[in-house]
């Protein structure tokens, strides 16, 4: 057995081809190995183990022993919810469904041998791989910024203690004092995030801090629910928000973490707290396992397969797959998709032809609530929008509110329908 393109990485040869020989199918269990274990993941692993009643190995290989979804991260830092509230285990994965929960780093795929190697040595060999594993970062998108300055400028967009972080920053910021978001370009993880976090930045800073400022430096000409977000933050925050669009400099930004400066069309503002959200690509495990086509993984929307090894799966996030947002909301309806093929294919049981949906709901001020939303088909091209919806501007307080109340039981069905 030889390396090349597809091959793992800090695993020697002769031990890839001792331990890894793929199972015969009928043979005994066939074997499915999900990396990532959040919105798209999560429910693949559930609903392969529930759906195939035991027939299928199902092993889920995430990090992090608490799970914090960055959908309603942003109401945390709004002071909506508490940390806890988006907060999950993997408890019941492991104790009602049966699944072999690992926290682990998975470092490295053998596409050939069909084998995960993981960071703490183990490998395991699968008939199917369904990769889940969000976002990374474009190294080099935001001048001044990588990584190793997310502890001063903030990314907090894997949720958790970043999100506590720059919550933190928002809290501790002198009066009269100066936020600024730098926005990512298309396409990036919850199309309509950034705006959502703008807002609850500014009703925390109203209640606060109200002669605080924000600035938003934005590579694009327009963003989801644009005339939504910015009547509301008329209506909340008159004053308060400061957006900059690309005719105005917003795509020619650079930062200094050490300095706590934003230069933006050349000109170099002082500021308190600031949140850059990077360009973004798919997690890098899909470019270790050599199926991405630029920064994101191509598939085949009717199955969620790769288009580069039908026998893994790609979802949520890291996958391009046509017309769907990044969203919570699409990894989750991605992932019953194809948990139904991966069933199809390694049980015979019954495939139907993949439908899809998603709605992506925002939080302006209090208990005021917009919504935008599809259904989708996958074609032989791609995943289609068939139909769509989005708020409209000028609605009254009671919708509004119940737009919100919507939100909170969709939050309430998902995190069920990921961790059980």
């Amino acid at each position: 057995m030889t390396m090349n393109r597809r091959g793992f990485l800090g695993v020697t040869v002769g031990t890839a081809a001792a331990l890894s020989a793929p199972m015969v199918l009928g043979a005994g269990k066939p074997r499915v190995v999900v990396i990532g274990g959040g919105a798209g993941g999560a429910t693949a692993a559930r609903h392969i183990a529930k759906g195939s009643k035991g027939a299928i190995d199902v092993t889920l290989v995430e990090p992090t022993r608490t799970y914090y979804t960055c959908f309603f991260s942003n109401l945390y830092i709004g002071g909506f919810r508490e940390l806890n509230s988006i907060a999950h285990s993997y408890g019941k994965l492991a104790s009602e469904y049966g699944i072999n929960v690992v926290h682990d780093w998975a470092v490295g795929i053998d596409r050939d041998a069909r084998t995960v190697t993981l960071a703490g040595g183990a490998m395991l060999p699968y008939d199917r791989l369904i990769l889940s594993p969000g976002i990374d970062f474009v190294e080099g998108a935001v001048e001044g910024w990588d990584v190793s300055a997310q502890n001063k400028m903030p990314h907090a967009y894997k949720a958790g203690s970043q999100s506590e972080l720059l919550k933190a920053q928002i809290e501790a910021m002198p009066e009269g004092g100066t936020f600024a978001m730098v926005a990512p370009p298309n396409p990036f993880r919850c199309p309509p995030g950034p705006y959502e976090r703008v807002s609850m930045v500014a009703h925390v800073l109203k209640q606060k801090n109200p002669t605080a400022k924000i600035i938003v430096a934005d590579p694009k000409p327009k963003f989801s629910k644009m005339a939504l977000f910015q009547e509301g933050w008329g209506t909340h925050y008159d004053g308060m928000i400061d957006w900059i669009g690309p005719d105005f400099g917003g795509d020619v930004v650079s930062v200094d973490p050490e300095a706590m400066t934003v230069t933006i069309d050349g000109e170099e503002t002082k500021v308190d707290a600031c949140n850059v959200i990077p360009a973004m690509k798919a997690g890098r495990i899909c470019e270790l396992a050599g199926i991405t086509d630029g920064n994101w993984a191509p598939v085949d929307g009717r199955t969620m397969q790769s288009r580069m090894d039908e026998n893994i799966h790609v979802l949520g996030d890291a996958s391009a797959q046509g017309d769907m947002p990044k969203s919570g909301f699409s990894a989750n309806s991605q992932a019953k998709v194809a948990a139904m093929a991966v069933r199809s294919a390694l049980t015979g049981s019954k495939m139907f032809p993949a439908k899809f949906s998603n709605t992506c709901w925002s939080l302006i001020g209090t208990e005021d609530g917009v919504k935008v939303g599809a259904t989708y088909e996958a074609t032989e091209e791609k995943i289609a929008k068939v139909d769509g919806f989005i708020s409209q501007t000028g609605e009254n307080a009671e919708l509004r509110a119940a737009t919100y109340e919507e939100s909170i039981g969709w939050y309430a069905g998902i995190t069920s329908d990921m961790f059980g």
